[in-house]
């Protein structure tokens, strides 16, 4: 079976950094894009980034609001993504769920984490 794993939310101060990581576990799949969506509270969600595999090239997308302050990397032999996240504001409150799409059209989600940007 596929699993999604999720780890490294948590409570940071603003200004602080957190790094995201998410990791499909299994076999017999071939990953073409992980990436990360988050929701605050009482909003909806959105795409925060992702990182994708097409046509033989590696790409990445974000949400205009965050670009420059999150980048989105894969470990391919892993299987796993990473969000790091930088001078987080209390507007980056939110739960980040991680998703993955395979070859053959099946998408992973993971459950979400949990990141609280307060003083």
């Amino acid at each position: 079976q596929v699993h999604v794993v999720e780890s490294g939310g948590g409570l940071v101060t603003p200004g602080g950094s957190l790094r995201l990581t998410c990791t499909l576990t299994g076999s017999g799949f071939v990953i073409n894009t992980m990436g990360w969506y988050r929701q605050p509270p009482g909003k909806s969600r959105d795409l925060v980034a992702a990182a994708i595999s097409a046509a033989g090239r590696n790409m990445t997308h974000y949400a205009d609001p965050l670009k420059g302050r999150f980048t989105i990397s894969r470990d391919y032999a892993k299987n796993t993504a990473y969000l790091q996240m930088n001078n987080l504001q209390p507007a980056d409150t939110a739960v980040y769920e991680c998703f993955a799409t395979v070859e053959g059209g099946e998408l992973y989600t993971g459950k979400g984490t949990l990141v609280t940007v307060s003083s």
